[in-house]
């Protein structure tokens, strides 16, 4: 782990100050609670629209709300939803990819193609329809965005377990007697460790980005619980042009975290990437 973060900041330092941004949001997140000076759901009409200020870091909204403490738990409900779908995703995909890929056969053509017929269909459609049918909240987003992300993923854990099933030490273990599961699990698992870390990385900025874009369509986390999509949605489009920090705040909080969450899966990409090891 030490060689890694060494390695992390001294070859790719984009991914580093994106290490840097995500855990600075995890803290945010985790901490809201101390951090926020005010309620996310505090209101104060005398302060209406105020723009940022020493008082109001980030300015107040058309409720006289701090936007400020609103974004800090924005940023928790993020990490709760993002970490917890994306593990739900991964966990999937790991399943699938790792069943499908080792036992291959019919087991593997019947469940490539059901993995087709599922990514067939428009993710976005079938999150409005789900949550339509189910209601809003935090439970049905994380279960459905993981099943989501999950199944289609599964293809990429899939095609290292085919290379990885070919090595020696597979068929000296199938040669010894071992069992199946042991094999998965002694030798399969942690071979296809790193490609399921970055995965894991990027479902992160996947699940957040897709559950900003549910809230801004109003079929998110419910209010008063702020999100920076429900954000962006109510005051910060009806008070754009009045009070333009209702926009920029949630939406720069957004963009960094999602930005910074791909750079550095991308560097522990090719960290992890034993056929990049060496190279600039």
């Amino acid at each position: 782990m030490k060689r890694l973060l060494v390695r992390l900041l001294r070859e790719k330092p984009l991914g580093a100050a994106g290490a840097v941004i995500c855990l600075v949001f995890l803290f945010c997140g985790i901490f809201a609670d101390f951090l926020a000076p005010y309620g996310y759901n505090q209101i104060s009409l005398l302060n209406r629209v105020k723009p940022p200020s020493g008082q109001f870091f980030f300015g107040t909204d058309n409720l006289g709300r701090d936007v400020f403490s609103r974004c800090l738990y924005g940023a928790q409900l993020s990490v709760i939803i993002g970490f917890s779908g994306a593990a739900l995703a991964t966990a999937i995909s790991a399943v699938i990819g790792i069943v499908s890929g080792y036992l291959g056969g019919k087991t593997d053509l019947v469940t490539q193609r059901f993995v087709d017929a599922w990514m067939s269909f428009p993710e976005l459609i079938i999150l409005i329809v789900v949550v339509s049918v189910l209601g809003p909240g935090m439970g049905q987003i994380i279960v459905v965005l993981g099943l989501l992300l999950g199944i289609g993923g599964s293809r990429i854990i899939r095609g290292t377990v085919v290379s990885v099933r070919e090595n020696m030490y597979v068929h000296a273990a199938q040669s010894m007697g071992a069992g199946t599961l042991r094999i998965l699990w002694r030798h399969v698992l942690p071979n296809v460790m790193p490609p399921l870390i970055v995965l894991f990385t990027n479902r992160v900025g996947a699940v957040i980005l897709a559950e900003s874009g549910l809230s801004f369509l109003g079929f998110g986390v419910p209010p008063p619980a702020p999100t920076w999509g429900g954000m962006l949605s109510g005051s910060g489009r009806a008070y754009m042009y009045q009070g333009p920090w209702l926009a920029l705040a949630p939406g720069l909080c957004l963009t960094f975290v999602v930005y910074a969450i791909a750079m550095l899966g991308d560097a522990l990409r090719d960290l992890l990437d034993p056929r990049m090891r060496g190279s600039r």
